[in-house]
This record gives structure tokens, sequence and C-alpha cells, in this order.
């Protein structure tokens, strides 16, 4: 069976690929996550993490606009009680919340006949909506990343929206140059997840990070 990193060690893994992500804080306990989400600046928002939860909205297992220490204690109790065994929770994530009006989604995905690919779309709850994705084989250039970029059918979503800025089109090909890089460099990797990514005064900020390991990989 394919193995899942938790979110967090998704995140540390990727992260050596310079992607964006906010800063968060895993935390053991309620006492630990009121005393990092102080630390982090409120509004936070607290998820559980472990590595067999993939679906932590569904489940009910994120809290956002948590407002003070008392609200993040309270949060992160009820998530923990929440985990079953079967989650593997390892406790709980805090960040802090990133507003933006425009989400998107990149990802890898390891073809068994083409091999690895990546992917730059719609994302956030419109993903499967909208269907608005587009594919490339690795390795890919920066040609090819900027050309992905332009390719999908709500394009317009890239330019000023909503009285925010356009978005950073060179930072976001840079995610796209990075997961291609992963892609060569971890053949053990089957796919990754960064949905969304929320753009964030013009900037991508990835948010979520799910990694999935090949079957009978051991690597972490």
């Amino acid at each position: 069976m394919p193995t899942t990193l938790s979110e967090s060690e998704s995140k540390r893994l990727l992260s050596e690929y310079s992607i964006p992500f906010a800063p968060e804080i895993l935390a053991v306990d309620a006492d630990s996550a009121a005393e990092g989400a102080e630390s982090l600046g409120f509004p936070v928002a607290i998820k559980l993490c472990g590595e067999k939860i993939a679906h932590k909205t569904e489940r009910g297992l994120v809290r956002l606009g948590i407002s003070n220490g008392d609200e993040a204690r309270e949060a992160a109790a009820a998530l923990i009680a929440a985990s079953v065994p079967e989650d593997g929770a390892t406790g709980v994530l805090v960040s802090p919340m990133i507003s933006g009006s425009r989400e998107f989604i990149v990802g890898m995905n390891r073809d068994a006949q083409f091999g690895p690919t990546v992917v730059f779309g719609v994302g956030g709850v419109f993903t499967e909506v909208l269907d608005d994705a587009v594919v490339r084989l690795v390795p890919i250039t920066a040609l090819d990343a900027n050309d992905m970029t332009r390719s999908i059918d709500n394009e317009a979503l890239l330019g000023e929206f909503r009285g925010e800025p356009a978005v950073d089109r060179d930072a976001l090909s840079q995610i796209l140059l990075s997961l291609s890089r992963f892609a060569v460099d971890h053949p053990e990797v089957a796919s990754v997840d960064l949905n969304p990514i929320i753009i964030n005064n013009g900037a991508p900020i990835a948010v979520d990070a799910l990694v999935e390991l090949g079957e009978g990989s051991t690597a972490r």
C-alpha cells in the first residue's frame, strides 16, 4: 500500500525546494497549541495532523479564524479528541490565517506509462467542479511553467481581481519548476498535492500539502 506523509512531514520535505508555506507550529497538546497561536499572532487556523488524514475539511478536522488563546485551546482539544487510532495523529498544526479570494492547485503525479507529470489549475473547492487544469511531462522548463499559468480556461483569475493585484506569475512558475525538480530527485514519491495555493496580495502561498510515497517505499 502507498504511504501518505503527514501534512507537517510533507511540508518539511517540500520546503527544501523553496515551496512557499506559511509559518506553522506542530503542537502535541491543547496548551502548547494555545501558546503557539499566541506566538504566531491571531487569527490562526488549527488542523489535526496525522499520516492517514487526507481529507481534513470533509471530516471537520479544521478550525479557522481562531481569535484568542482560549479558542485555540478549546479547538485543539476538540480536534485531538476527534482523532481515531487509524489517523496516526501527531498533534495539531497551528498557522496564521492566509486570506485571498483566489485558490489554485499545483501537483505532481507519477504516471505508470508516461512517468512524472506536473499539474496546474484552479484549486480549492472548485477543483472538481471546474476541472480546469493543465499537465506537462517532467522535467519542465521555465518556458513550460510560464505557459502552464497561461493555459487554463480561467486564466483571467491570474490578473487583477476584486481589488487585489495580479498574481506574481514568476513566483507561481517557480513553484511548478520546484515541483518538477522534486519529482526528478525523489523517484520514491508517487504524488504531491498542493491544494489550495492561496493568492495573498498577489503572492502564492501553499496552505496544505500531501506527499504520497510509492508502493513499497520506506523513505521518509
